[in-house]
């Protein structure tokens, strides 16, 4: 790529950034179908998750929880239990109600026109009381359902992990990893061709929930979006094109004496 390239890249990323002021009409000024609030079961076995989070063990000062705050790339294999990961998915995911005729849903995190784009896909690595597997969060009913049983063991499934996220070799550590699918058309119906750069707002609300939930339960997590989106697509058989996976956030238990491992991330700093 010339450098000439690069920067006419540049620009037209930066336009991205612009809130048109053009006069437009929406699919949803059309009155066109409204699209699905959420993407429903494909047939796999689904599990029902407990939601009786007031007996976690959580810090619950909202000052503290906001200056622990931080990213964690080290994780110490520990255990994470059901009822944590069920807290997990729903302070990001969590539906509260419906607004109108199905018109939108209300979740833990706010989002532009309450559109909800995203879809959430665990990748259950340790999890006592789950299969090893990948799964897809049922924000509706606030379920899981089973799309496939893996080994995490098994060199290439850890080699396709590892792709997913550019190499990122750490991650087979977490507990969870959270990839995140975008559905685009559910903004687009909206906002047309502004529909894209609310979305990549609203997807920076769902991961820093999920960075509070987990200090408040001494968990870390790091959100990737150096993503490999073929692959990690790939991982939960995504069309690619109305349905692709953009952005992840392993989560994993964590340790004070890791501290040095975590700092040498940083290595490049002190040169």
């Amino acid at each position: 790529m010339t450098e000439q390239e690069r920067n006419e890249r540049i620009q037209r990323s930066r336009e991205l950034l612009r809130w048109s002021g053009e006069y437009y009409e929406s699919d949803q000024k059309l009155l066109r179908k409204q699209p699905p609030l959420v993407k429903e079961a494909d047939g796999g076995k689904v599990l029902a998750l407990p939601k009786n989070f007031e007996d976690l063990p959580m810090e619950h000062d909202f000052v503290k929880i906001i200056n622990n705050r931080r990213s964690n790339r080290v994780f110490t294999d520990g255990d994470m239990d059901l009822l944590t990961l069920s807290f997990l998915l729903w302070a990001q995911q969590g539906v509260k109600g419906i607004r109108g005729n199905n018109y939108a849903t209300l979740r833990t995190v706010p989002s532009a026109g309450a559109r909800h784009p995203f879809e959430c896909y665990p990748l259950i690595l340790h999890v006592s009381g789950l299969k090893p597997g990948l799964y897809h969060y049922l924000a509706l009913t606030h379920e899981l359902e089973l799309i496939k049983e893996i080994d995490p063991d098994d060199p290439s499934f850890a080699d396709q992990v590892v792709r997913s996220v550019n190499g990122q070799k750490w991650v087979q550590k977490a507990n969870v990893i959270f990839y995140y699918s975008i559905i685009p058309y559910r903004g687009e119906w909206r906002y047309a061709f502004n529909a894209h750069r609310v979305m990549m707002i609203d997807a920076g609300h769902v991961t820093e929930n999920l960075y509070l939930a987990c200090s408040a339960l001494n968990l870390g997590t790091c959100a990737i979006a150096a993503m490999d989106t073929e692959t990690a697509s790939g991982l939960f058989s995504l069309d690619g094109e109305e349905e692709y996976i953009f952005y992840c956030a392993p989560v994993g238990t964590v340790s004070a004496e890791n501290e040095d491992a975590e700092q040498a991330f940083y290595a490049f700093l002190k040169k």
